[in-house]
C-alpha cells in the first residue's frame, strides 16, 4: 500500500472515531431532515460529485438488486477518492441514511423507508434516488435515460400487477395512509393491507423519473447542481399568490402533470412487460413468463395507474390535515349524484398557498362548522387549496352540510378564499374542472351528465361563490343555468 492510500485510510480512521464521538442526533423522517442531512455531507465533502454521493447512499440502503446492477453498476465501483467519501458517509450518518433509504412494510403496516414531504405528500426515497442517479449516470456517459422508467416505476408497477392477479385491478396499486405527527413525523401507517407499489413507491418514482430527466436533459454546458439543491429545488418551493407563473415550475405538486408528460409518449405496456422480462432473467425465473394472464393483468393494471395518478388529483386524507372525526355516523349518499355545487369559503379569505396553511384553514373550518353552527362535520365534500391539491372534506360517500336543501343530491366543494374581485389561479381551478370532476364520473359518484351549480343558485340569501368566480364557472361545461 502506497503513502497516499495511508494517508487516506488514516484520515478516514480518525474521521470515523471523531464522529462516533458525537451525541446522536434524533432525525425526523421528513424530507426537511433528509435535505439537511445530504446538504451536511456536501459542505464537509466539498469535492463529492452528486453522482458520487447518489452511489454512495445506494450502497449504505443496500440496494445492489441485480437490475439497478444491471443499469447503474455496482455502488462499490468507485475511485479512491471515492471510497473515502463513502466511508466518511457510512461513518457519519450510516444509521440516518439506511432507515430513510431502505424500504419495506412492516407486518403492522408501517411504511419505512419514506418520507413527509413539505407539499403534504408521501415520498419513498428509493425510487427517487435511483432515478435522479439514471440521469446523471446518463448525462456524465452521454448515453441514453432507457433505464428510467424501470428503475423509477416500472419495476414497482409491474411486480404489483403480477403478484396480484387474483383482486380486482382497482386493489392492486397504493394504498396511502398517514403520519402519527405532520409536525414531527415518526410513523407513516398504511391505511388497508400494502401492495408492492404503495402511494409512496408511486409518488417516489413519479419524482425520480421527472427529476431524472431534468438532469438528462441539461444544457451541455450547465453541470448538475448539489443534490441537495436539486431536492429542494423541487420540494421546497414557494408559491407566491394566485400567479400562474408559479405553476410553470418542476415542483412537487405537479408530479402527476409532469410525469404524464415525461411518460405516456411511452408504450407503457411494453416497458413494464419489458421490465418484467429482465427481471426474470436476471432472477433465472423466466417460467413466469409461461403465465398467459400476466399481459392482461398488466394492461388491467396500468388502465387504474393512469386513472388513479394521472386523472385524478391527488387528494389530502382527512388524517393528514388533522380532522376531528364526525360527531355521528356520517348518513351515507346515494350515488351517483346529479350535482356539482361550488363554493369559495370568505373566511379563510386569503387563499393558502402551502400544506402547512392549507391545513390550518381546514382545521378552523372544521372547528367553525362543528363547534359554532352545530354540524356534524366539515360541512363540505372537498375543498381546493391553492397549494396544488384537493382536501378530503365529508368525501365521496358521506352526506354534506354545504347547500340547504340540496346535500343528498350533490357533492359540494369549496375554494379557500374570497373570490368576489379575483380567482384561484388556473391551476387550482384546472383540478377542480378538468380532474376532481373526471375522477367523480369514473368512480360513480357523479352522473356523466352532471349538473354545475354555484351555491348562489340554489339558495338565495348568498352571493357564494364570489362574483368573479360565479362568473368563470358559467363557462364551465356542464353548467346550468
Amino acid at each position: 500500500m502506497d503513502y497516499t492510500h495511508l494517508r487516506l485510510l488514516s484520515f478516514a480512521f480518525v474521521f470515523i472515531i471523531s464522529v462516533f464521538s458525537r451525541p446522536i442526533n434524533v432525525h425526523l423522517r421528513n424530507m426537511h431532515s433528509f435535505i439537511t442531512a445530504v446538504e451536511q455531507l456536501e459542505g464537509s465533502n466539498p469535492v463529492l460529485t452528486p453522482l458520487a454521493l447518489v452511489r454512495a447512499l445506494r450502497k449504505t440502503a443496500g440496494h445492489d438488486d441485480a437490475m439497478t446492477m444491471h443499469y447503474l453498476g455496482a455502488s462499490n465501483n468507485l475511485s479512491d477518492a471515492e471510497v473515502l467519501e463513502t466511508a466518511i458517509l457510512n461513518a457519519s450518518s450510516f444509521s440516518f441514511f439506511d432507515k430513510a433509504i431502505h424500504h419495506l412494510v412492516t407486518d403492522y403496516g408501517e411504511e419505512r423507508g419514506v418520507v413527509l414531504a413539505q407539499d403534504g405528500s408521501t415520498v419513498a426515497l428509493a425510487p427517487l434516488l435511483l432515478g435522479i442517479e439514471a440521469g446523471l449516470k446518463s448525462r456524465m456517459e452521454g448515453t441514453s435515460a432507457a433505464c428510467m422508467f424501470p428503475l423509477t416505476l416500472g419495476r414497482t408497477l409491474g411486480l404489483s400487477f403480477l403478484s396480484l392477479q387474483d383482486i380486482p385491478p382497482s386493489n392492486r396499486l397504493g394504498p396511502d395512509g398517514c403520519w402519527d405527527s405532520v409536525d414531527h413525523p415518526k410513523m407513516f401507517r398504511l391505511s388497508r393491507p400494502a401492495t408492492v407499489a404503495t402511494d409512496a413507491m408511486i409518488h417516489g418514482g413519479m419524482d425520480g423519473a421527472i427529476l431524472g430527466h431534468d438532469i438528462h436533459h441539461l444544457p451541455a454546458a450547465e453541470e448538475p447542481q448539489p443534490l441537495s439543491q436539486v431536492l429542494k429545488g423541487y420540494y421546497g418551493f414557494e408559491i407566491r399568490g394566485e400567479q400562474d407563473s408559479d405553476w410553470n415550475k418542476h415542483i412537487s405538486p405537479r408530479r402527476r402533470e409532469l410525469s404524464r408528460t415525461i411518460l405516456e409518449p411511452l408504450n407503457l405496456q411494453e416497458e413494464v412487460m419489458e421490465t418484467l422480462r429482465l427481471v426474470w432473467k436476471l432472477e433465472k425465473t423466466e417460467w413466469i413468463a409461461l403465465d398467459t394472464g400476466v399481459e392482461n393483468s398488466v394492461k388491467e393494471g396500468l388502465e387504474v395507474f393512469a386513472h388513479k395518478y394521472w386523472d385524478c388529483p391527488q387528494i389530502i386524507p382527512r388524517c393528514q390535515w388533522g380532522a376531528k372525526p364526525p360527531k355521528e355516523t356520517p348518513v351515507r349518499l346515494s350515488l351517483p349524484l346529479q350535482f356539482l355545487y361550488i363554493h369559495h369559503t370568505y373566511e379563510p379569505s386569503s387563499p393558502c398557498l402551502s400544506f402547512a396553511s392549507c391545513s390550518s384553514g381546514m382545521r378552523s373550518m372544521q372547528r367553525f362548522h362543528q363547534e359554532y353552527r352545530g354540524w356534524n362535520d366539515i360541512g363540505y365534500s372537498f375543498v381546493v387549496g391553492s397549494d396544488g391539491y384537493i382536501y378530503e372534506g365529508r368525501g365521496w360517500t358521506a352526506l354534506g352540510t354545504h347547500t340547504r336543501g340540496r346535500n343528498s343530491v350533490g357533492y359540494g366543494v369549496s375554494f379557500i378564499g374570497n373570490y368576489t374581485a379575483t380567482l384561484p389561479s388556473r391551476y387550482s381551478r384546472n383540478l377542480l374542472q378538468n380532474h376532481l370532476v373526471r375522477c367523480a364520473v369514473d368512480r360513480g359518484g357523479l352522473r356523466s351528465n352532471f349538473t354545475i351549480h354555484g351555491h348562489r343558485q340554489v339558495v338565495n340569501y348568498t352571493s357564494c361563490p364570489g362574483e368573479a368566480l360565479f362568473s368563470e364557472i358559467q363557462r364551465w361545461e356542464h353548467f346550468g343555468d
